[in-house]
């Protein structure tokens, strides 16, 4: 079998834009992870970054399936001796709900230099207003 890859040149990247307003973190995060890395295009290449930028609102409304709100823990270690934070779900929603979605998608993504590349493109505004209008990014419906 031959392998295809992305022809010469930059890819055509386009400009979505979703409503986060009552969908599920988890749901939303995947459709967000699948058009940042390009596998709804026919020139999908693993290893080459030929997604789209994805621009979200209402990052303060997303909704979080069962007991989540209360017991899901973000974790960050700094390497130091007692340099464990762990911040809880409510809190991270209430300081910066645009977090939430920025780090479920950064879990979906490869955990490699493309994939730090690919979060590049990602805008979350955690209200119904964006800075990216002369981009004319187009709506996608979300998953329920």
């Amino acid at each position: 079998m031959k392998t295809t890859t992305f022809p010469k040149g930059q890819p055509e990247r386009a400009w979505h834009l979703l409503d986060a307003d009552g969908a599920v973190l988890g749901r939303l995060a995947s459709q967000v992870a699948r058009l940042l890395m390009g596998k709804h295009k026919p020139t999908f290449t693993p290893f080459l970054d030929t997604g789209d930028h994805v621009v979200v609102l209402n990052a303060a409304k997303i909704r979080m399936t069962g007991s989540k709100e209360q017991q899901k823990l973000y974790r960050r270690y700094s390497g130091y001796p007692g340099g464990l934070v762990e911040v809880g779900a409510t809190k991270v929603r209430a300081e910066r709900p645009d977090r939430l979605i920025l780090l479920a998608v950064r879990g979906m993504l490869p955990k490699t230099k493309l994939g730090k590349q690919m979060l590049r493109k990602l805008r979350v505004y955690p209200g119904p207003v964006h800075k990216q209008q002369a981009q004319r990014p187009t709506a996608v419906a979300s998953v329920e």
